[in-house]
């Protein structure tokens, strides 16, 4: 079941069977095998299935954080048994991109300032990890803005307001918008996503009807898909890209902008210990350090 489990994670990080595949060397129908045996083995379902599409239910969401907890202590059969464990853990839902520019700052300072408490990364899509707050299953999650209601009793701090840009590859020529993604193969971003349904809501305003070649949910993907001169796509300037790579053009959306904004779901401050308070403030703080680095 370990295989089954750590095959299972990815899969909450990644979003769909096929991505976690690509990720661990699998092929899609092996992950989806994978799964259902570990349905079986569990008795439940994990997976709320759609055609081609399997989103975590309830249960499924409520496992992401009990198999963190078991792997870590599969993983640590070997060690020492009078290493000292520290008895409390402040767990963090994070999106990708956020793992990758805003929580390792934060969580180097929390860790030369705490002493006693460790912390766990959840990863996952924003729904899920807005339920996993909801529920109590975890402290805090670093998440798109939903386009709806927080449930009551959460509360939302912003973190980055990320504009959007059309990226076209380096050899491409021209500044028409919306010409370019008529003309040219479009790479989408999930429409599954929050930040996805930007995107789908932007061309529909619009009245642009795109060629659609793939749909990705990774950004850094998307981005590499584009250097390649695979096709055009929308995309975030997400606080990691304050230099956009030579291989590609980034244009400007002008009064057409929009916007995804990223922030922080938690319980009311005021109501949280210490180190989960704590570590809000420094992943907040570092959030406004990188915004005061401006893009180029």
């Amino acid at each position: 079941m370990i295989r089954e489990l750590k095959t299972f994670l990815m899969v909450a990080k990644e979003g769909t069977f096929a991505a976690a595949g690509n990720k661990i060397g699998l092929t899609q129908a092996a992950v989806s095998a994978q799964m259902q045996r570990l349905e079986a083995d569990l008795n439940f379902a994990l997976f709320d299935r759609s055609g081609r599409n399997a989103r975590l239910n309830q249960k499924g969401l409520q496992l992401v954080t009990q198999a963190q907890e078991l792997l870590t202590l599969y993983d640590g059969l070997g060690e020492r048994l009078t290493r000292a464990i520290p008895g409390k853990i402040v767990t963090i839902g994070a999106i990708a991109s956020v793992q990758r520019t805003l929580l390792p700052d934060a969580l180097t300072l929390f860790s030369k300032q705490s002493s006693g408490c460790r912390t766990r990364v959840i990863p996952g899509l924003s729904m899920d990890l807005i339920n996993l707050v909801d529920a109590g299953e975890i402290d805090m999650a670093a998440v798109l803005k939903p386009p709806f209601a927080l449930p009551q009793g959460l509360q939302w701090s912003a973190l980055t307001h990320e504009p959007f840009h059309l990226i076209v590859p380096k050899g491409v020529a021209g500044d028409d918008i919306a010409g370019l993604l008529r003309e040219r193969p479009f790479i989408r971003y999930d429409r599954s996503s929050f930040g996805g349904r930007l995107v789908d809501r932007f061309l529909r305003e619009m009245d642009i009807s795109v060629t659609e070649i793939c749909e990705v949910d990774e950004l850094e993907a998307i981005l590499k898909l584009v250097s390649n001169g695979v096709g055009v796509a929308l995309l975030p300037q997400i606080a990691a890209w304050h230099r956009w790579p030579s291989s590609v053009r980034a244009l400007s959306l002008g009064q057409k902008i929009f916007y995804r904004d990223v922030g922080l779901i938690h319980r009311p401050l005021e109501r949280l210990d210490d180190d989960v308070r704590r570590i809000s403030e420094l992943i907040i703080m570092q959030a406004r350090r990188d915004s005061l680095r401006k893009p180029r």
